[in-house]
């Protein structure tokens, strides 16, 4: 008899300053069915998007070393990751924003505070993730 084996979970580079909200998403990734990695700057998230390759990317735009555009950006440039799924977060909601983080070559762009579902259901259009057990939100 053959053990069945889980696949093995896709996983989510968040960068983000503020060590609660980074673990929050975290958490909530993991609620997910996701791998989560941790970055609290953009350079740090660029070495080690070299180095680890994640399926999908939670940017925060601000940033304390280089904005989240300006992540976004070097994302973009180099071929590899011209298609990794990025999904920006910010308080910034004006449509000025939300502009600048699509031409920025943001696949999505939510405002916070992040809702749980949307964050999920943005994830696994995204990543293309197919769940066998869908997670119900509660009533």
């Amino acid at each position: 008899m053959q053990i069945p084996h889980s696949p093995i979970p896709k996983t989510v580079l968040i960068v983000e300053d503020e060590p609660d909200t980074a673990e929050m998403l975290s958490e909530m990734m993991r609620l997910s069915g996701y791998a989560a990695l941790q970055a609290y700057g953009g350079r740090s998230a660029l070495a080690m998007l070299q180095s680890t390759p994640p399926d999908a990317i939670i940017l925060d735009v601000t940033l304390p070393d280089i904005s989240g555009l300006e992540v976004l950006i070097a994302i973009r440039r180099d071929p590899r990751f011209e298609t990794l799924p990025v999904v920006l977060v910010s308080g910034n909601s004006r449509p000025s924003d939300i502009q600048a983080g699509i031409v920025a070559g943001a696949s999505r762009y939510l405002t916070k505070p992040v809702d749980f579902w949307q964050l999920k259901e943005t994830l696994d259009s995204l990543t293309k993730r197919k769940t066998n057990k869908p997670i119900v939100p509660p009533d």
